[in-house]
């Protein structure tokens, strides 16, 4: 049941990770404590043991899951035997903010604290806001920690493929991503998605909500729609979300598809569920949440590996999967970035304030103008983005970040970052990407336009806005491409 990313080599030096393929999730250690309950640390520690003797010696947390990294201390310092036959994996999810050495050493260092290790097996961050650029200079600070010694393996959590490339082109050596993946939630196997992508890279998808919140169980099959007060946990009211997608009917026919699948196996509904993500492309482990001390599946979730789906099996699965009228909008880890927002509460407001703009503006008689702050604005003494009225014009914008091109050689890469950088202009003017008209693609090279255009219309998908591209000389040998935008607020 284990297995090792190693796979690729990252800076000359072989992954050496080696995880169960199964992982406890430790989320629900939040839900636990919610409205200030306590919660008995030392017997949820001892309840660890159970799954470590069952050989799933892997757990996963977060800095925001409750107690859940103080209970992954406990168990390592004063409860296993063996502390190098567990893997502690955990999670940095900072609000937008500046990222120099100061600031992620310092929540590295929480987090050895808490775990009471001098070296994280996995860190993994998350992001809120790929207009705000910081998040590369934590990335690099990171990649810095991790050289040092205080990080074994770098992930990150509910990024998609576009930023995936995006960091890795970079210098970023990412092991995993941690993305929901389920039958309810395919995104990741959309075609050049996430799957397809991390199985050329040698990235790890570590997939949760597999079990979507426990609706894909016996439970539910045949059973009327819940109401909205009947959602006893975050969990529950997280994953009717996506079920709500495409409603309570389709989500009956998933269940009585893999109903038929799970007695043939002589299994659970949930053992073919999570069984299903597992047979992916690129996916490297599931992650089964867990209750401790109060609700544990062991067994059901050794039972994984008693069996195999079988081609027939998968079929059967995907034919209910394809009837959907709809599916699950977008690509992983949009959930937390765009409408609809398929969170617990439908929104970030159990995660962020607001979001604050990513530029400052400047005013005066000819208008707003906003700086991104790059070398270039200085030399040739130009605003990323100016507004009068209710125009908006946005220079010509390369993937520049300070003094440095983002994204290596790889002009879908740049792309990206560029179209971040726009939309960070406009909103930063008041301004929504919904409000721009026009745009002009540049590429150096005429062999990109494709991945430069499927960039750009990812980004515009439901903008449509006048667009150009056309070849030309680009200054800067390392920029491939410049992207230039008008846009008019209408709201």
């Amino acid at each position: 049941g284990l297995w090792q990313m190693a796979d690729m080599e990252r800076d000359g030096k072989q992954v050496d990770l080696e995880i169960a393929r199964v992982l406890t999730g430790l989320w629900q250690m939040a839900d636990m404590e919610r409205d200030g309950k306590q919660v008995d640390l030392r017997n949820c520690a001892e309840s660890m043991s159970a799954y470590v003797d069952a050989g799933i010696t892997t757990f996963d947390m977060a800095d925001h899951y409750g107690s859940a990294e103080d209970v992954a201390g406990i168990f390592c310092k004063e409860i296993v035997s063996d502390p190098a036959q567990v893997q502690m994996l955990t999670k940095w999810c900072p609000k937008p903010a500046v990222m120099d050495r100061a600031v992620v050493e310092g929540a590295v260092d929480i987090s050895l604290k808490r775990l009471r290790t001098d070296k994280i097996d996995l860190l993994q961050f998350h992001w809120w806001d790929f207009k705000d650029p910081r998040y590369l200079d934590a990335m690099h600070e990171l990649k810095q920690l991790r050289v040092e010694g205080k990080i074994r393996e770098l992930g990150v959590t509910n990024v998609d493929t576009s930023h995936l490339r995006l960091l890795i082109r970079d210098g970023i050596p990412i092991a995993t991503n941690q993305v929901c993946f389920s039958v309810l939630d395919t995104r990741a196997r959309k075609p050049r998605g996430m799957c397809e992508f991390c199985a050329e890279e040698g990235v790890k998808i570590l997939a949760f909500g597999v079990l979507g919140g426990g609706f894909l169980s016996e439970r539910w099959l045949g059973k009327e729609e819940p109401a909205a007060e009947e959602l006893q946990t975050w969990s529950q009211m997280k994953y009717k979300r996506f079920i709500d997608i495409c409603g309570w009917e389709q989500f009956q026919l998933t269940l009585r598809a893999l109903d038929q699948v799970a007695r043939r196996h002589s299994v659970s509904i949930a053992s073919v569920a999570a069984r299903w993500v597992l047979q992916q492309p690129g996916v490297g482990g599931v992650i089964i949440g867990a209750r401790l001390g109060v609700s544990e599946h062991i067994s059901d979730t050794i039972n994984l590996f008693s069996f195999e789906l079988s081609t027939a099996d998968m079929d059967e699965i995907q034919a209910v999967i394809d009837a959907r009228p709809r599916q699950i909008p977008g690509d992983c880890g949009d959930e937390y970035r765009r409408p609809p927002f398929l969170t617990a509460q439908g929104d970030l407001s159990h995660h962020l304030d607001a979001l604050p703009p990513v530029y400052e503006q400047h005013g005066g008689s000819s208008g707003t103008r906003v700086q991104s702050g790059t070398v270039w604005e200085d030399i040739a003494g130009f605003s990323r983005a100016a507004r009068i009225g209710n125009i908006i014009a946005v220079s010509g914008t390369t993937a520049t970040h300070g003094s440095r091109c983002v994204g290596g050689p790889d002009a879908a890469a740049q792309a990206t970052f560029v179209c971040d950088k726009l939309e960070a202009a406009v909103t930063s003017l008041g301004a929504r990407l919904q409000d721009v008209i026009r745009t002009r693609v540049f590429v150096k090279r005429i062999a990109d336009w494709e991945p430069v255009a499927r960039v750009h219309g990812e980004k515009f998908a439901d903008v449509r806005p006048a667009n150009s591209l056309v070849q030309a000389d680009l200054v800067g040998d390392e920029y491939l491409v410049e992207i230039e935008a008008d846009a008019v607020v209408t709201g």
